[in-house]
């Protein structure tokens, strides 16, 4: 009889491991085939060669993109090399990558940059915001631009128990921000089990000098995150859920969730189109081929642009699409004035003329 109990209770527990496997699969699309897409005047930008995980364009066309992310279970083609802040003028007829000094008395040896905002304050002053992993922690580091110099001058860092596995940032004003938690478990084995479970305990932080809290909640992986035009909605992409929250600021800067954009591809970082609105969304159409990484059957890289994103149907189309044979891990997409920036976590970065 306790033969049979036991041999009972482990069937019905491989028969739970077996459907939340086959369900993660499912969530990762292990199983998605891509169509490409691909504008015709694209090339990859030099110099940009160990990722370029966020990027984020002033209004006046300078272009900031992070290089260098170290992340547990993903690749790294340069896994002791610091990371790197590149930037580029869009305004240029040839605009290239250049790497931005930054000032002494930061520790750039454990440089591990993650999302990035821009601020620019009432004096026209230009401040960087970026999630930083220093030996795997997480931090928020405060730099001011200097154009001239092309470098910054690092103001502060920012820690806080709450800003755990913090994966991106939008700066809102001087040290005000919110930033999103992309793992409940700091653990790398227990953030993998958390996928697998499909456990949706990760947030949407508020920080303030004053005031430090948490303004949403359960998101199976919360991960890129922007602010729309009028300042009025935050936009949340949930990777792991495949969909982006839409987010609706109040006065005291807490959020309230109005609805959410269902996608069949897995949402990693956002941006806005200055000119219209749209959110561009840079997508892993198969997250499988990231955690298995196989250098002959890579990522593929996917965006995707949503317009009309607060009517009732918004409106889903692919501005670019590839295996892996071009561009892999792809990571976001920002762009300015008909010129489009794809970004990745650990691979290259795309340039294109719409």
């Amino acid at each position: 009889m306790g033969k049979l109990v036991v041999l009972t209770l482990l069937g019905v527990g491989l028969a739970l491991v077996g459907e939340r496997f086959v369900a993660f699969r499912e969530r990762i699309n292990a199983f998605r085939d891509l169509e490409p897409v691909e504008p015709p005047n694209c090339h990859l930008i030099e110099g940009i060669e160990n990722g370029s995980e966020d990027i984020d364009i002033l209004p006046s066309g300078l272009a900031f993109i992070s290089s260098g992310l170290k992340y547990p279970g993903m690749p790294s083609f340069a896994p002791d090399e610091p990371g790197q802040i590149f930037m580029m003028d869009l305004n240029e007829q040839n605009p290239r990558a250049q790497a931005l000094t930054i000032s002494d008395g930061f520790d750039k040896t454990s440089f591990n940059p993650h999302g990035i905002s821009t601020f620019i304050d009432k004096d026209h002053t230009v401040y960087l915001y970026v999630v930083n992993h220093p030996h795997m922690k997480s931090t928020v580091e405060i730099f001011k631009f200097e154009k001239q110099q092309r470098s910054l001058v690092h103001l502060k860092t920012i820690e806080h128990e709450l800003l755990q596995s913090v994966n991106d940032i939008v700066a809102l004003g001087p040290e005000q921000f919110y930033a999103t938690r992309d793992h409940y478990f700091t653990s790398h084995f227990l953030s993998l089990l958390e996928m697998f479970i499909g456990l949706q305990w990760t947030y949407v932080l508020f920080y303030s000098p004053r005031e430090v809290k948490v303004v949403a909640g359960g998101f199976s992986s919360a991960n890129g995150i922007t602010v729309s035009l009028d300042k009025k909605y935050i936009y949340v992409a949930d990777v792991m859920a495949k969909n982006i929250h839409v987010m609706k600021i109040h006065d005291n800067w807490d959020l309230t969730r109005l609805k959410v954009i269902q996608l069949d591809t897995l949402v990693d970082n956002l941006t806005i189109d200055p000119d219209t609105g749209d959110i561009l969304a840079g997508c892993h159409p198969n997250a499988m081929k990231l955690l298995v990484y196989n250098p002959k059957d890579p990522p593929g890289s996917e965006v995707l642009r949503i317009q009309d994103v607060l009517s009732e149907k918004p409106r889903i189309s692919t501005e670019y699409a590839n295996s892996g044979s071009v561009l892999q891990g792809s990571s976001v997409a920002s762009v300015y004035n008909r010129r489009l920036l794809i970004g990745t976590i650990f691979h290259k970065a795309l340039y294109c003329v719409l």
